[in-house]
């Protein structure tokens, strides 16, 4: 099967594109050049978490000759939990070829597509949760790939669990044709594919109203089911990558309620003046409020111009209205 995802040097230089173009469009000065320029930046981080997600697929810090060992600690660490056989559940799948077909294509080009889209919607429609989001989306990505440097073998490398590989099966491995060691294979844990659905998951039922909105469980829900029945990954995979985005998660909700507090108390000096404005690190490690949202969330809409030298107009600049006799 061909691989249509971009390799990490193809990401790369596209988001480097992206960079510049956005930096050309700016030196424009007009406000709609401005707006897709501002998109522009945006997707050029999108890319450029993909370009270092590949990349890290290709380095580790430690030699693959342990990745064997490392993914059979894995597996009897879970039969020690009881936790479901990955084994069982594959061979309830495999007498039916159209559905694993479905999940080898489903676990190859499904994830990506489906978080820019669901970015792209946040973008345009909830600009405010998008920014959280997307922030969410940057340290989650990167605290997977410093577990990821750590080289494990997936379960359909392992000798006596029974697992079949099946991209190779149905020659849908986007790898090679034949079973064997990649280093672009080795970093089963943890499941970034599931960590990002769950994501998914979580912007669609925060960002939209309508009641269906919590079908989107469902998409996290079949990711796991497909990196199992594929056996590219464990259920501790999908398990760790869960806990992961809850520690971002909880992390970020921790900050946005301290960190105004703190920005008030210790940053300042003894004059009573703040050293630098709170808002500064509340931006660089919370928010990040791009160049098109000049005003706060909370800011209220004053009445009269948006000149951006005050509210009301002055009554003397005021033009006399039709129905005014005395004017």
């Amino acid at each position: 099967m061909t691989n249509i995802e971009l390799s990490w040097s193809q990401a790369a230089v596209v988001a480097g594109g992206l960079i510049i173009a956005s930096a050309g469009l700016r030196l424009a000065r007009r406000s709609r050049l401005t707006a897709v320029a501002v998109f522009l930046q945006e997707s050029a981080l999108v890319v450029a978490l993909f370009a270092l997600w590949q990349f890290a697929g290709s380095f580790t810090v430690m030699g693959p000759g342990g990745a064997l060992a490392r993914g059979r600690r894995i597996w009897h660490l879970e039969r020690t939990l009881h936790l479901p056989s990955e084994t069982a559940l594959q061979h309830l799948f495999l007498p039916h070829p159209p559905l694993v077909q479905a999940f080898n294509l489903y676990y190859d080009v499904l994830h990506f597509p489906v978080l820019i889209g669901c970015l792209l919607w946040l973008f345009i429609w909830h600009r405010d949760l998008y920014i959280r989001r997307r922030t969410t989306l940057a340290v989650f990505t990167g605290a997977c790939l410093l577990v990821q440097l750590v080289p494990v073998a997936p379960p359909r490398m392992l000798p006596r669990t029974g697992m079949v590989d099946t991209a190779v099966l149905y020659h849908q491995s986007v790898y090679q044709s034949t079973a064997g060691f990649d280093p672009d294979q080795l970093s089963a844990m943890p499941s970034v594919h599931v960590g990002w659905a769950i994501l998914v998951a979580i912007m669609i039922i925060s960002g939209a109203r309508s009641r269906w909105r919590w079908l989107a469980v469902a998409y996290p829900v079949g990711t796991t089911l497909a990196v199992v029945v594929t056996a590219n990954h464990y259920w501790m995979d999908a398990i760790v990558a869960a806990l992961i985005l809850a520690l971002v998660l909880a992390l970020q909700a921790g900050l946005a309620r301290i960190w105004p507090a703190i920005g008030r108390t210790r940053l300042t000096s003894q004059s009573g003046r703040p050293r630098v404005p709170a808002n500064v690190f509340h931006s660089l490690l919370l928010s990040y409020r791009p160049t098109w949202d000049h005003r706060g969330t909370n800011d209220p809409i004053r009445a009269g111009g948006t000149n951006g030298r005050s509210g009301a107009i002055p009554q003397r600049d005021r033009a006399p209205a039709r129905c005014d006799r005395t004017a």
